[in-house]
Order: C-alpha cells, then sequence, then structure tokens
C-alpha cells in the first residue's frame, strides 16, 4: 500500500503556471456529469444548465450550476487580466525600444548635418606611403610569393610501358607459341 505523504508530496509546492488558459481544454465534473471544453464553453454550458433548472423549478440544482460557472468564470477572468498584463508590459518595452531607436537616430543625422559622417568623399584622405624596398612588409611570404634563384628542370617523360596480355601464359603456352606464328602468312 501507498504512503499518502508521496502523493500529497507530489502536489504540494507545485506552482501551477499552465500556460493559455483561455484556449485550453477542460474536463468539468458537475453535479449532471462531466462538462468538456475551454472555459467560456463550460460557462455557457452551465449557465445554460442552471437556466433549465430553473425553469424546472430546482432551485438547489441552478444554484449549482452557476457555482460551477462562476468558478470557470472566475479562472478566465484571472487568465485574461494575466495576459493583459503580459501584452501591456510588452508593448511598453517596445516602445521604449522604439524609442531608444529614434534617439540614436536623431543623434545619428545630427552628426551627419554636422559633417562628422557624411560623404566621405569629401572628407581629407591619408597620404599613401610608398613602400621601401628594404623594409619589411609585414607580410607572410609563400612558397607561390618566393622567387627562386634556380631555373627549373624541364621533367622527364614518362617511360613507355609493353603492352599486356590479357590472358596469362605459362611455361608450356610460351614455348607453343614460339612454334606457330602469331598470324597465318599470306600465301604467295
Amino acid at each position: 500500500m501507498r504512503s499518502s505523504k508521496s502523493r500529497s508530496r507530489n502536489k504540494s509546492g507545485r506552482n501551477r503556471s499552465v500556460g493559455n488558459i483561455v484556449n485550453r481544454v477542460f474536463d468539468s465534473s458537475g453535479p449532471e456529469g462531466k462538462v468538456r471544453g475551454t472555459p467560456q464553453q463550460i460557462i455557457d454550458k452551465y449557465n445554460q444548465l442552471a437556466r433549465d433548472a430553473q425553469l424546472g423549478n430546482d432551485r438547489v440544482a441552478a444554484e449549482n450550476f452557476q457555482q460551477h460557472a462562476e468558478h470557470y468564470l472566475r479562472l478566465l477572468g484571472t487568465a485574461q487580466k494575466e495576459q493583459d498584463a503580459r501584452r501591456e508590459q510588452q508593448e511598453k518595452e517596445n516602445r521604449e525600444r522604439q524609442a531608444e531607436r529614434d534617439r540614436e537616430r536623431a543623434k545619428r543625422q545630427e552628426r551627419e548635418a554636422n559633417g562628422g559622417g557624411g560623404d566621405l568623399s569629401e572628407a581629407p584622405q591619408p597620404d599613401l606611403l610608398e613602400p621601401e624596398s628594404d623594409t619589411d612588409s609585414g607580410l607572410v611570404e609563400t612558397p607561390e610569393t618566393q622567387q627562386s634563384d634556380k631555373p627549373k628542370r624541364p621533367r622527364k617523360p614518362r617511360a613507355k610501358k609493353p603492352p599486356k596480355d590479357d590472358r596469362a601464359i605459362g611455361d608450356d603456352d610460351a614455348q607453343r607459341s614460339d612454334d606457330k606464328p602469331d598470324a597465318p602468312e599470306a600465301a604467295e
């Protein structure tokens, strides 16, 4: 048998951040069985059941359905308030970012108007230094850029290989092939 401590330990201290409750599907166990749907659908269903019970002169059932509807109404209201608060926070951050971008753009335009960063072709250009042959340019010498003192030797052409015969020639075959000519001679 399981102890009740392990079961209660799992549920206690649980911080339920369930995300988007507005579109989440719930299973509600009400007095007339299960009702399934989003919080708004469950609220509508319990309100309809409360009206039906009221028309049937069952005040206790009507009150019970209204309490179930009120529970989901509060749940939905809390979720919508949290969504609105998050949306306002994001809009505030977006406004602050946009204001910062606008300030940076204004500073940039002001610098350009004062001649600080306008057309660089009109700005004074630095003089080019003539490279001296004795000084190190700071570049790394690679084999391609180094000039060799000795001239390159031309390569020898490859030696031609004798043609290969497709079939393997054994000792007996070699003797027989010497006895017979390769091609028939033409009669004279």
